[in-house]
C-alpha cells in the first residue's frame, strides 16, 4: 500500500480487510504488549518487519509488535500516554453500543483530556473545546480531531527519535545477526 504525502499524517484506518484493531489498553495493562491477558501473540518481529518500520510511521502503527516497541520507547520519553490515547480512540471507534460508547468516552476524557489527569495529552485549545462540546452527546468519533493531532505529534516528534534510538537500532542489529546466522 502506497501512502502519498497527503495521507502521511492520517492515522491508519482499520477497514474490514485489515487485521482487527489493536486491543485498546485496559486501565492497568499487565504488560507492554498486552499479551497473556488479551490474546495477542508475543512473537518477535521478523527482520523484514523491523526494517519496514523505518519506511513509514503508518507501517509501524499497523504492526502490533511495532506499536509495542514504540510504546516502550515512548515510555522512556515520558510520553506513553500518546500511544495509550490513540489506542483507546481506536477501540472507541470500533464500538457500536451507545451505552459503552458513553462510558468509554467518559473514561478517555478523564484519563487523557482532562486537565486534572496525570496522563493528559497535549491538545490545542480548539481541539479541546471541540471535545468539550461533543462530550454532551459522545459518539464513537468524539475524539477524532484529538486522535489525529496526537498521531501527527507522534509521527513528527517521537517517530524520528525512535528510528535513531538504541531500542530500534538493537532490533535492527538483532535482525541483521539473525539473517547472517541463517545464511
Amino acid at each position: 500500500m502506497h501512502i502519498g504525502p497527503e495521507e502521511a499524517d492520517q492515522p491508519p484506518s482499520m477497514s474490514s480487510h485489515d487485521a482487527a484493531p489493536p486491543a485498546a489498553p485496559s486501565r492497568n495493562p499487565c504488560c507492554l504488549c498486552w499479551c497473556c491477558c488479551c490474546g495477542c501473540s508475543c512473537a518477535t518481529p521478523s527482520p523484514e518487519e523491523v526494517r519496514s518500520w523505518a519506511q513509514s510511521f503508518d507501517k509501524l502503527m499497523h504492526s502490533p509488535a511495532g506499536r509495542s516497541v514504540f510504546r516502550e520507547f515512548l515510555r522512556t520519553e515520558y510520553s506513553e500516554e500518546n500511544m495509550l490515547f490513540w489506542l483507546a480512540c481506536e477501540e472507541l471507534k470500533a464500538e457500536a453500543n451507545q451505552h459503552v460508547v458513553d462510558e468509554k468516552a467518559r473514561l478517555i476524557y478523564e484519563d487523557y483530556v482532562s486537565i486534572l489527569s496525570p496522563k493528559e495529552v497535549s491538545l490545542d485549545s480548539r481541539v479541546r473545546e471541540g471535545i468539550n462540546k461533543k462530550m454532551q452527546e459522545p459518539s464513537a468519533h468524539t475524539f477524532d480531531d484529538a486522535q489525529l493531532q496526537i498521531y501527527t505529534l507522534m509521527h513528527r516528534d517521537s517517530y524520528p527519535r525512535f528510528l535513531s534510538s538504541p531500542t530500534y537500532r538493537a532490533l535492527l542489529f538483532q535482525g541483521s545477526s539473525q539473517s547472517s546466522n541463517e545464511a
